[in-house]
């Protein structure tokens, strides 16, 4: 069975164990330092004995003679232990105080001999081949002498000890006072991880917080404090978000258009009833289940736009045809990939759409054959009129002749809508340069602008190609300089800008320095007909199509055009166009 302790035993064991690891340390490292300089020590007392034995040697010519009584003479007053060989430049042991000579091998390769031969002096710490006993040697070489000496090596803790009790006292206590130390500054912490745990617990159980509830006065309780303080924060955002959701739920609910949120593996989060109602009426076979709907072929077009994942494009919006009824798909795609997908039923719109265009293009075309007739025989009676003819009667016939002309643009500009709608495929498309298109309507305007006093300016660069219809792009920038000129007032400055491009697309702004328009008639001036105030069209002539035709235009070439009012005064239409045609 496996025991769990407590946090606070946790933390004792492991410094006690880190403690005493440290401590263990100290003890060997100090233990080697006083081995090392015991060591030395040794060496350096070997090293003398050695020279004075060789000197003694030389001095008293002993090894000539051989006379080792008075070798051992001078060895009583060294230490008892002390070992001498005497061995010659062939590596014969020639005498050893503590073995027979005789029975000795070559010493010549021996690590300390090798190191005299090198050095003048060599010492080697190791076990000896004939007693079996560890030996410091040090070896004292001569002109034809090496005199070594050895004394047996046991510098071991014992001795450490020994040597210096009020050391190993300190290190005694100083693991004890580390041990209360830790023991006390452990109490501490463990409070306050308890009154932490104690908070988790109430949390996850959902029980109160008493009010006297304080957590300990140190670092661990001011972060415990925090962590309530933005428990508590949490707790109110959390409150205030379901409100809101809940407020979202209800408009979701009472809207008339069908919502549904899904996740980014396309599972359902929510969906109102007019979304499932609008979704049996779309798809082949009845369904409670919403994600159906992916595997439906009317929603193709809707799932490769999802499979796409672009992050550049995240609405895409479909129109479909079922069951009698015209409805709009609208899909918007966030960063985490969840979506939301709208169903949007405009059949009454699309049918009022539908009708108004049918009437306008009916009228259109059943005025104009007389109209072209009546503008002919009005400019026959003009020619053949001479100067006897009456003032009032020449000025009336002057009115009628420009009412017919008038008439016949708007007609004109019926057709175009007609084509542009229904027969878009008659347009021929190509690469298009705009600077020079531009340039071109400069040129065809030029009387109007100086007529105004306009000034006209032009920031595109020669690069800009748009692959679309020169019939089209040259009518939408020409409506929306004609409407500037008509209606901003005079003396204003024009400006047709390419702000900027990426990989896709180019982006656009035409503005004008006028008066601008209410922020009310924004949203409606691309309807047909449709008027910012009454008499504005009969007083500067225009059809009322123009940015009709503009709108038109522009999504013809799958791009978008927004109206705005700018800050510093004047109307302002925002382009864009793809680089290439879908």
């Amino acid at each position: 069975m496996r025991i769990k302790l407590s946090f606070k035993s946790r933390i004792l064991l492991t410094f006690s164990l880190i403690i005493a690891l440290f401590t263990a340390g100290i003890i060997y490292f100090e233990q080697q330092q006083v081995r090392k300089e015991r060591t030395e020590s040794l060496q350096r007392m070997l090293d003398n004995d050695a020279l004075l034995i060789a000197r003694f040697l030389e001095k008293n010519q002993i090894l000539s003679l051989m006379d080792t009584t008075r070798l051992k003479e001078l060895l009583q007053y060294m230490q008892p232990e002390l070992r001498l060989t005497l061995i010659d430049h062939k590596g014969e042991v020639l005498y050893d105080n503590r073995l027979e000579a005789d029975s000795m091998e070559n010493h010549l390769l021996r690590p300390e001999m090798q190191e005299s031969i090198a050095e003048g002096s060599g010492s080697d710490i190791r076990r000896s081949a004939s007693n079996q006993l560890e030996y410091l040697y040090h070896v004292r070489h001569t002109d034809n002498l090496f005199v070594r000496v050895a004394l047996p090596y046991d510098v071991e803790l014992h001795s450490f000890i020994h040597s210096g009790n009020s050391f190993a006292y300190y290190i005694l206590l100083f693991f004890i006072v580390s041990v209360l130390m830790m023991i006390y500054f452990s109490d501490r912490f463990s409070r306050s991880i308890r009154e932490l745990r104690v908070f988790s617990q109430n949390v996850k159980s959902g029980a109160a917080i008493p009010p006297s509830f304080v957590f300990a006065d140190d670092e661990v309780g001011e972060v415990s404090a925090a962590i309530v303080e933005n428990y508590n924060l949490l707790q109110e955002n959390r409150r205030r978000l379901a409100a809101e959701r809940e407020k979202l739920l209800q408009h979701f609910q009472f809207s008339e258009e069908g919502i549904a949120i899904f996740s980014e593996a396309r599972k359902e989060v929510y969906a109102n009833s007019h979304f499932l109602q609008y979704l049996n009426l779309i798809l082949e076979s009845p369904t409670l289940i919403t994600e159906t709907l992916f595997a439906d072929p009317a929603f193709r077009e809707v799932v490769g736009f999802l499979d796409r994942h672009d992050a550049d494009e995240n609405v895409f919006s479909k129109r479909m045809e079922k069951s009698g009824k015209m409805f709009n798909v609208r899909v918007i795609t966030f960063e985490d990939h969840s979506f939301e997908l709208y169903i949007s039923d405009i059949t009454r719109l699309e049918k009022r759409r539908l009708l108004k265009q049918e009437m306008t293009n009916n009228i259109a075309h059943e005025l104009r054959t007389p109209v072209t007739s009546i503008r002919g025989y009005l400019e026959t009676i003009l020619g053949l009129a001479g100067e006897g003819v009456d003032v009032r009667l020449r000025s009336f016939l002057d009115r009628a002749y420009l009412q017919t002309i008038r008439l016949s643009e708007l007609i004109q500009d019926i057709s175009m809508l007609t084509k542009i709608e229904e027969a878009s495929d008659r347009f021929e498309v190509e690469p298009v340069n705009i600077g020079e298109l531009l340039q071109e309507m400069e040129g065809d305007l030029s009387e109007q602008l100086m007529e105004k006093g306009d000034r006209f300016m032009l920031e595109v660069g020669e690069d800009v190609v748009l692959y679309g219809s020169r019939t089209l792009l040259y009518s939408i920038f020409r409506n929306l300089t004609e409407n500037a000129i008509a209606y901003a007032g005079e003396g204003i400055e024009i400006v047709i800008r390419c702000h900027s491009e990426n990989e896709d697309a180019y982006f656009f702004e035409f503005h004008d320095n006028g008066p601008g328009l209410e922020e009310k008639h924004l949203v409606r001036i691309f309807e047909r007909f449709y008027r910012v105030n009454e008499g504005r069209t009969r007083t500067t002539g225009g059809s009322g199509l123009g940015l009709s035709i503009v709108k038109n235009a522009v999504l013809f070439h799958k791009g978008s055009i927004l109206a705005r009012n700018r800050p510093e005064g004047g109307l302002s239409f925002l382009i864009t166009f793809p680089k290439k045609r879908s």
